[in-house]
């Protein structure tokens, strides 16, 4: 798939961007067959792009081998119906290899994480992010979070890099990415995209979409894709009403558990994959799993946001 393809069917999504998480059995190792069963469910239910190995896929704690595994079968279970992108990182050495790897498994993207450990500058940042971008073939978006932080100039030559087709915003500052979307608008014209990349999109999604940030991720979607859906087509047709209603009612409330734990952006989602009759496994270490008491909110958090559902009906 080329640049222009991808930007053309990631632009106007028909459905929310499924980040699936990694499946694992009672051993701890890679469970594909799970980990398809995972993938093909979230096509059926209206995935508009799968997005194998990168936050909630839990990227940091898969070896090669198994990332490779994973991809491959995100795209064999998509069979061309949705794109695949897939994610890349550590140090530019590393990433490069990635990118390698994700690219001979027939991924048609790769969202690039940030760079491993170091705090760099800005020359730097943009050195690793072109040379990835020159080593593969396949489009990259750019996730910028944590130590990956960029200045609106920094961006504007992201967006004049061949082969680097977007922006991924885990960050949350709104006026830096207000300038950001100003200054590459203004200074390279074109089909540049952007995506809201913090965890639980959703809750922030209306002030992204304001500032000209369309796309999102939706973690929620992994275990309650009819809310995840929901949300998604109330938010493209101006329904407020509907929107309000289930911010109020279940994602403020998940986000406010999700607060309560470090890295339960992704262990309660697997929590909830798994209250959902999907057994995915448990977290790797160094994430560690919910409570019992924080998955028992969770399991009144899910049957409160369908609930809010059946009440529209």
């Amino acid at each position: 798939m080329t640049s222009a393809d991808l930007v053309q069917r990631l632009g106007i999504p028909s459905g929310p961007l499924f980040f699936p998480v990694t499946a694992y059995g009672a051993d701890g190792s890679v469970d594909l067959d799970t980990y398809r069963a995972h993938v093909r469910q979230g096509v059926a239910a209206g995935a508009a792009a799968v997005f194998a190995c990168c936050g909630t896929g839990e990227f940091h704690a898969l070896t090669p081998e198994e990332f490779e595994a994973c991809v491959r079968a995100a795209v064999e279970e998509t069979a061309g119906r949705v794109p695949v992108v897939a994610g890349a990182g550590y140090g530019t050495a590393l990433a490069v290899r990635y990118a390698g790897l994700a690219e001979a498994a027939g991924a048609d993207g790769l969202l690039a994480m940030p760079p491993y450990l170091v705090v760099a500058g800005q020359e730097g940042l943009l050195r690793h992010y072109r040379e990835m971008a020159a080593a593969t073939a396949l489009p990259v978006i750019v996730y910028q979070r944590d130590n990956a932080v960029f200045t609106p100039e920094t961006v504007v030559e992201l967006a004049r890099t061949e082969g680097i087709i977007g922006l991924k915003d885990g960050l949350g500052d709104l006026d830096l990415m207000q300038r950001i979307v100003s200054a590459v608008r203004t200074e390279v014209p074109g089909d540049f995209l952007y995506f809201n990349g913090l965890p639980t999109a959703e809750q922030t999604q209306l002030a992204y979409l304001a500032i000209g940030v369309p796309l999102y991720s939706s973690a929620v979607f992994c275990f309650a894709p009819e809310i995840a859906l929901a949300f998604h087509r109330a938010l493209i047709d101006g329904d407020r009403a509907t929107v309000d209603r289930l911010l109020d009612g279940f994602y403020r409330p998940f986000v406010e558990l999700r607060a309560r734990g470090r890295g339960y952006a992704v262990s309660l989602v697997k929590a909830g994959v798994r209250m959902r009759g999907l057994d995915v496994g448990e977290v790797r270490p160094p994430l560690h799993e919910p409570g019992e008491d924080h998955v028992k909110q969770l399991a009144e958090i899910i049957e409160r946001g369908y609930a809010l559902l059946e009440e529209a009906q």
